[in-house]
């Protein structure tokens, strides 16, 4: 599908770089972007700690810095040629989860840039909020990476699930628009209920009469996680972006016991389009 609204989700103290990935991205598709600035609470240390006057001052502080970073966010974005409007949230006991969300709803994609890459506790909100609550593909983008929808290569991680087949159908154009795209498979199983006889020629097939440029590629682990080695061979293939299905087991499992998307999640070393 083509993305006109990107909704733009960035932490208060990380709005300079983030912002400008976001205009970025938007610029390239002539997209409305949607900015969101969070801001978030002091957490209380004890029963009664949101009385204190301390933490009362503090809350006031933070909210006085959350509206005048909003006013800058403005007028940045009032000086570029983008369509676009700016919102803000503070987060308090129960988190940006269900706001996130909620905003996500009429946005074709949600980016979380560099900035809040690297802030654990902004992407799991943005995650629950974006990816998992409002079902919306999310794009990742890693610190010191190229920031493009318009990749001349890209890799799709495929597994024969559900939220492969969404994350594939949810980047179409983007992929049509492509050179080429890397089907890849680690360590697939050729059977009747899953990959079929020949794993990958099924999804090769939906590609191709989409006009996409389809490259299947199989590889083995080799004592690697998956995640690392769909991440080896997109550098190898110099792929722009992985394009990527997202929790294929239960969420609390992936938390525990980790996976792909856990992994990718916090490794990333290149833009990932997740959709599930």
């Amino acid at each position: 599908m083509s993305f006109k609204t990107i909704l733009a989700v960035v932490g208060v103290s990380q709005t300079d770089r983030d912002l400008q990935v976001a205009t970025d991205i938007s610029d390239q598709v002539s997209a409305h972007l949607s900015a969101l600035i969070v801001g978030f609470a002091p957490q209380p240390t004890g029963r009664y700690a949101t009385l204190a006057p301390a933490w009362l001052e503090q809350r006031e502080r933070n909210l006085q810095t959350l509206g005048e970073t909003a006013k800058t966010v403005r007028d940045k974005l009032s000086k570029r040629e983008i369509s676009f409007n700016v919102d803000s949230i503070y987060a308090e006991v129960a988190g940006a989860t269900y706001d996130i969300g909620e905003r996500a709803l009429y946005a074709d994609l949600v980016l979380i840039g560099p900035g809040a890459f690297e802030d654990d506790d902004l992407k799991e909100q943005i995650i629950g909020g974006g990816l998992l609550q409002s079902e919306r593909p999310v794009l990742l983008i890693p610190p010191a990476c190229t920031a493009t929808l318009k990749p001349k290569t890209v890799l799709l991680a495929w597994d024969s699930r559900a939220q492969s087949a969404h994350a594939a159908r949810e980047a179409l154009q983007l992929m049509a628009d492509a050179d080429s795209v890397h089907v890849t498979m680690v360590d697939p199983t050729a059977t009747l209920r899953t990959s079929g006889d020949e794993p990958g020629a099924d999804v090769a097939a939906y590609l191709a009469r989409h006009g996409i440029h389809v490259t299947i590629d199989t590889l083995p682990s080799e004592g690697r996680t998956v995640a690392q080695a769909l991440q080896r061979h997109a550098i190898d293939v110099a792929a722009d972006m992985i394009v990527m299905g997202a929790y294929g087991h239960s969420r609390l499992r992936e938390l525990i016991f980790g996976g792909v998307t856990r992994s990718i999640l916090n490794e990333a070393r290149l833009p990932v389009l997740m959709a599930r």
